[in-house]
Order: structure tokens, then C-alpha cells, then sequence
């Protein structure tokens, strides 16, 4: 029974692997389709001019069949399964009606079009199943069990049930959420929280799946089940925003429906009515009713708004902006409020030292010598940038200590040229001796929201170092453009009040919201989504990746993680704050020549039909009228490409 499941979950992952290759050439098979399809219509137009109309019918129904298989497919099962016609429908139709009435290059044009923006619709649409993959990857398959006899024994996460003990060693990722039975460490949370600096767990505390255990060996009692972990509801939180349609996706939809009934009933109406109203003869009749279908084709209304897109997207990959559909762009341009991550977005995502404070008897170079010497070999994340910071200030050679002990939670303690120097949190050194040290500059340093490290050595409080997660140089200046661009600023952050509050003054951000879990921000960004309506979400962890696709616009900076990146409607890829100003002009001067190509080419629609009616207009100048509009509205598009 065993070996069959075994069986049936090899066959099951080979099909879902073979899947996801087909998922992965689709668009590119697409795209190459579209450009066989443009080379034939060139070589129809080609053969047409050399008077070898054979070949060039050929070559223009081989571009028909090429170009238009896809898209006559997916209009063919779509028209089946909603059982309404659609626009890829009337598409066909108007290239099948062009070459009824012998305009062969306009109906393949057609064509053409459709077939390269399907190709690129595809390749949208799978980028959406990227980032439950990539947040799937970082939690363990497999865990460590230790049953009652204490033997040891690795079963698959599912099979964990609560109660059940594992054990999780250094550099090992928890398999699943649950409370600290034996041991203590520190816990890299910044899947979960977002927080830059690890966590120090003891006995009791609670540890959850997907963060990485940094030091020492810890037994993990098991309190919830593999699908209500933590980091699961983050997947099903990613799983159940990016299922939700947006406003302009449901108007375009529905749009899409009424635009394909009114146009084929009007063509309908047209091929009857005229001959027995106006005694239009039949040759007539069909002649006007061909031209309808022609000029009431939205060729120019896709043109509107496919090539302003590809133009603003190519422009703001130049600048190190990185769009990854349409539909974001036009969002960005209607943003009224951004959120903000803070560690890695706001600030540079490690500390840095601040402050170095000393006794008198000491030097600045001595003491950063003695502490540099100490902490250079503790794997700390603290005491690895006071290492680089003594090392960047000071070109003396650091000294080895004897005797080094580090004590997880609290600091470390050495030998040093026969001074005992004890390096770490205040209640570790002495509290009372710390908080009196230079008359209580402590209590003023973390109210900064710095992280304070002590020294003090055979004499008493030798100095301390003050550190803290900087904020970008650019940020202030970010944020100020933002606003004056009429856009409210909200910082979301897994830290405490008193440091999110100073981040927030240093950021010149309007408003913040400390202590963040992953759910946290997902409401945050909801409420805000309630009074501005279009709201845009900043980050780069894998905390911020609900957010990000809860948000109107999601944008993740270039040097995040995987899943922030794929979870992202838009990259910065230089991790340039002020690009997200040039972005929103950039969507905005796009929707002002989308809107401008809309007017247009509708104008130019209603013109070419009611001229059709009053008898008018001949085939030849509906095809130039309809095809010219669309070539004026793609000029118009182009000038996104400037800078």
C-alpha cells in the first residue's frame, strides 16, 4: 500500500513538474507565433506587390492560422464554458470579414496584434504562481521526531502532530510552529517579523516554521498542526489576494462582453435591414456591413493602451523600475497612500554602530582595540558589525583573547592581555553600573532606539557602543517627494513603539503602526485600502509578501527576498526609494496618453461608422481611417520612451 502511494506521488509530481514546464515555453511559444505570423504578413505584402497573389494569399492564411490559433482557441473554449462571446471572437470575425471582402493584410494585422498580446498575457498570468512556490521552498518537507524511547527518526512535516518533540539543530529552519522544550538559542525571525536582529528563545518561549535556528541545538514541542502554522497562513494569505480581481480588471470584463454583442448585432442588423429600409441593394448591403465589421474592430482600441504600456514599462526599466504588468503601472498612477516596511526598505536592514562612549582612562582607539579583539570571534550579528566598525576605524591588528566564553543570550566574556572583560546586554554587566554610567546616557540612547552593547572590564563599566538599523540616506527625501505629490506615508513595522516612532521621525513619515505580524500588515493595508482606496505596499521580506499582494500595487526593493520580488507587482532594482516618485509620474503621464488614445481612436470609430451609414465611405478609406488611427495612437504611445 505504502510502495503505491509512494508510486502515485512520483506520477503526480512528474505531471505537475511537466506542467510547469509547458507553463514556463507557453508564452514563448506564443511570442515566436506572433513573429512568424508578422514575417508572413510581410511576405504576403510582399508576393501581393510582385502581382503573385497565390503566394500571397497563402502566405496570409498561413499568418491567419499561425497568429490567430491561440487567441481563436481561447475565445472558442471561453465563448463555450461563459457561454457569451468575447472580444478575441470579434477579433477573428473582422479578420475573417477583412479577407471576405479581399483586404487580406488588415484582417492578418489584426491578427498579429492579438497574438502578441496573448503571448504577453500568459506570461503575466504565470508569474502569479511564482512566489507560493518560492514561500513554499523555506519551510523544511522533513523534521526530526524523537518518539518517547528517545529514538530519532525523520518523518514529513504533515506527519507531525501536536505534542509531538523534534529537534532542530544550528542552521536548521523550524519545521513547525511549537514552544521550546530543551535548550536555548537565537532565532533568525525575519521570515516571520521582519526584524533584522535575531531573537534570543529559551525554555517556554515559542518558535515558528520557516525561521532558522543561528546557534546552539534546541528540542521544539509541537503546538499546531503543518496547515494552521504561521507561515502557512502567510501562503494562503498571498494565495487569497492574488485571487481577488481588481475594479479595472471586472470593468474591462464586463466591458469586453456588451462591446462584442452590440458590434456583431449591429453587423447582423446591418446585412438585412438597409436593403429592405433604404433599397440598398444586397451587394450593397453586405459591402456596408463588411465595412462595419472592419472599422468597428478595436484595433485601435488595443493599440490605446498595449504599445503606451510597453513604452512606459521600457522606460522605467532604464531608470531600474521594473513593471510587471500593465495593470500596475495604471494603478500607480491613482495611488493616494503608500506603506511602508522599515527594515531593509526605510532602513539599510543591519545595525550599525552609532555611538562609542568610554572611560576617561581609556582611548577611543584602545577601547575600540580591546572590544574589537573580543567580539571579532563571537558569530553574533551584533558583534559581527562592531567587528567590521573597529576594523574600518582601526588599522591595528586585533589581538586573540584567552579564555572566550560566549553565553547565548546575554554576551561573551575573555581573557584579555590579563584583564577579564565581559562584553554585552546591561543586566549581563551590572545594571545599576550601566545605567549610571556618563549620568544615564543609556537610558537617553535607547529611547533613540539604538541597541546598546556594554564593556567594562576588571575596573567596572569600561564604555558601551550604541547601534542601530540606519535609515537610508535617500529615505527623508523619498518620502518628502511622495508627499508633494499628494500621497499619505504609513510606516508598518514588527518593532517596538518607542523605535518605530523614531524610525518614523527620521523617515518624515505621517503616520506608523509598530509590532507587525504578517496578518497585522495584510489589515493594515486593508483599512488603508478602505479610506484612500488605492494603496501601494513597500518591502522586501518574506513577512511583507501578504501585504504586498493585498495592496493596489505592490513594489519590493531589488535587494529583498525571492518571494517579496515574485510576490511584487513592481521591483526597484537599485533599492532607490526616490524611484518610486519617477514611477508614479511615469504611470501617470501614461494614463494621460492612454486616456488621450481612447478618445481618439473612439472618436475616429464613431466617425468611420457613421460615415458608413451615409454610403460615404469606401472600403479602402475605412481600412486607411481605422488602420491610420491606430499607427497615430501608437506614435503617440512612443513618446513614453523619453526620459
Amino acid at each position: 500500500m505504502g510502495s503505491n502511494a509512494n508510486a502515485l506521488n512520483h506520477t503526480t509530481e512528474q505531471n505537475d513538474s511537466k506542467e510547469s514546464v509547458w507553463k514556463k515555453i507557453l508564452p514563448h511559444i506564443e511570442l515566436v507565433a506572433a513573429g512568424v505570423c508578422g514575417l508572413l504578413i510581410a511576405l504576403g505584402w510582399f508576393f501581393s506587390n510582385e502581382g503573385q497573389e497565390t503566394a500571397s494569399i497563402v502566405a496570409y492564411v498561413l499568418a491567419f492560422i499561425i497568429g490567430g490559433f491561440a487567441k481563436a482557441k481561447e475565445g472558442i473554449e471561453e465563448t463555450i464554458e461563459n457561454k457569451e462571446l468575447n472580444v478575441e471572437m470579434l477579433m477573428i470575425f473582422a479578420a475573417i470579414g477583412s479577407a471576405i471582402i479581399g483586404y487580406w493584410t488588415e484582417g492578418a494585422i489584426l491578427i498579429f496584434i492579438f497574438a502578441v498580446s496573448g503571448a504577453l498575457e500568459t506570461y503575466t498570468m504565470n508569474k502569479s504562481h511564482k512566489e507560493i512556490s518560492s514561500l513554499m521552498e523555506l519551510q523544511p518537507e522533513e523534521a526530526l521526531r524523537i518518539s518517547p524511547t528517545g529514538k530519532e527518526e525523520k518523518v514529513h512535516v504533515s506527519q507531525l502532530i501536536i505534542g509531538d518533540k523534534i529537534l532542530v539543530k544550528a542552521g536548521e529552519r523550524v519545521p513547525s510552529d511549537g514552544v521550546i522544550s530543551e535548550g536555548q538559542t537565537h532565532i533568525d525571525e525575519a521570515a516571520i517579523t521582519g526584524e533584522s536582529l535575531p531573537v534570543n528563545k529559551k525554555v517556554d518561549d515559542e518558535v515558528f516554521a520557516g525561521t532558522v535556528n543561528l546557534r546552539g541545538t534546541i528540542t521544539v514541542t509541537i503546538t499546531k498542526l503543518n496547515q494552521d502554522t504561521l507561515f502557512q497562513k502567510i501562503i494562503q494569505l498571498v494565495q487569497s489576494a492574488q485571487s481577488e480581481k481588481s475594479p479595472s480588471q471586472l470593468f474591462i470584463e464586463k466591458f469586453e462582453g456588451t462591446y462584442v454583442k452590440v458590434v456583431l448585432a449591429t453587423v447582423l442588423v446591418m446585412m438585412v435591414l438597409p436593403h429592405f429600409l433604404l433599397g440598398w441593394s444586397w451587394t450593397e448591403t453586405f459591402y456596408r456591413s463588411m465595412i462595419l465589421l472592419v472599422v468597428a474592430s478595436p484595433c485601435a482600441l488595443v493599440a490605446s493602451i498595449m504599445p503606451a504600456t510597453l513604452s512606459a514599462i521600457s522606460n522605467g526599466a532604464k531608470k531600474g523600475i521594473l513593471f510587471k504588468g500593465g495593470i500596475h503601472l495604471e494603478n500607480l498612477g491613482n495611488l493616494r497612500a503608500i506603506a511602508f516596511d522599515k527594515t531593509g526598505t526605510l532602513t539599510k536592514g543591519r545595525p550599525e554602530v552609532t555611538d562609542v562612549l568610554f572611560r576617561e582612562d581609556y582611548t577611543r582607539e584602545s577601547f575600540l582595540y580591546n572590544v574589537g579583539s573580543i567580539e571579532q570571534y563571537s558569530n553574533h550579528p551584533l558583534a559581527q558589525s562592531i567587528t567590521k566598525y573597529v576594523k574600518q576605524i582601526n588599522s591595528q591588528p586585533l589581538n586573540k583573547p584567552d579564555q572566550m566564553e560566549d553565553i547565548s543570550g546575554w554576551g561573551v566574556q575573555a581573557n584579555l592581555e590579563g584583564v577579564k572583560w565581559k562584553i554585552g546586554k546591561v543586566d549581563f554587566i551590572g545594571k545599576e553600573a550601566a545605567e549610571a554610567f556618563q549620568d544615564g546616557i543609556y537610558q537617553k540612547l535607547a529611547a533613540e532606539g539604538k541597541t546598546i552593547v556594554f564593556a567594562s572590564d576588571g575596573q567596572g563599566i569600561a564604555g558601551l557602543l550604541a547601534l542601530k538599523d540606519v535609515v537610508r540616506e535617500e529615505t527623508s527625501k523619498a518620502i518628502e517627494t511622495l508627499r508633494s505629490q499628494g500621497i499619505h506615508t504609513v510606516m508598518l513595522t514588527g518593532d517596538s513603539e518607542k523605535t518605530a516612532q523614531v524610525i518614523a521621525s527620521e523617515s518624515h513619515i505621517d503616520a506608523f503602526v509598530a509590532e507587525c505580524l504578517p496578518e497585522t500588515k495584510v489589515d493594515e493595508v486593508k483599512l488603508l485600502k478602505e479610506k484612500y482606496h488605492t494603496v501601494a505596499m513597500v518591502g522586501d521580506g518574506i513577512n511583507d509578501a501578504p501585504a504586498l499582494a493585498s495592496a493596489s500595487v505592490g513594489i519590493a526593493m531589488g535587494e529583498g527576498t525571492d518571494v517579496a520580488l515574485e510576490t511584487a507587482d513592481i521591483v526597484l532594482m537599485k533599492n532607490d526609494l526616490p524611484k518610486i516618485a519617477e514611477a508614479i509620474a511615469l504611470s501617470r503621464k501614461m494614463n494621460r496618453i492612454i486616456k488621450q488614445n481612447v478618445i481618439f481612436s473612439i472618436t475616429v470609430i464613431m466617425f468611420l461608422i457613421s460615415s458608413n451609414f451615409l454610403q460615404v465611405l469606401d472600403l479602402p478609406y475605412g481600412v486607411i481611417g481605422h488602420e491610420g488611427s491606430t499607427i497615430l495612437v501608437i506614435l503617440n504611445s512612443l513618446r513614453l520612451l523619453r526620459s
